[in-house]
């Protein structure tokens, strides 16, 4: 259940983080309401997900690395953002790095 709760917070702040990026700096203002609801529940469901015993290094170590590959994606799909070489081996290394914690936080 912990980790359906951090999937939905990691998605909604990607999905709040994107529509910023679509409200050009809040100046088109139909896309204040959806930064604002995604923000609320992206920080609602992590705070959920916390509470039920998810530790917080795991929690913020994901929540962090999917983001940040999630939004590059997202903003290449959305905005035809550039996604680099680099980028895309960046977002390998984050993969990597996640799958390090979870593996390390099963060791003991």
């Amino acid at each position: 259940m912990t980790w359906l709760l951090l999937a939905g917070a990691i998605l909604t702040e990607v999905a709040a983080t994107l529509s910023l990026r679509a409200s050009e700096g809040l100046r088109k203002k139909i896309w204040i309401a959806p930064v604002a609801v995604f923000y609320i529940a992206a920080f609602s469901l992590l705070t959920v997900a916390l509470a039920n015993g998810m530790p917080v290094g795991i929690a913020y170590g994901i929540w962090a690395a999917c983001g940040v590959a999630l939004t590059a994606v997202g903003a290449r799909v959305f905005f035809k953002e550039r996604l680099t070489a680099r980028m895309i081996a960046g977002i390998g290394l984050i993969a990597v790095g996640v799958l390090v914690i979870e593996l390390g936080s099963q060791a003991h």
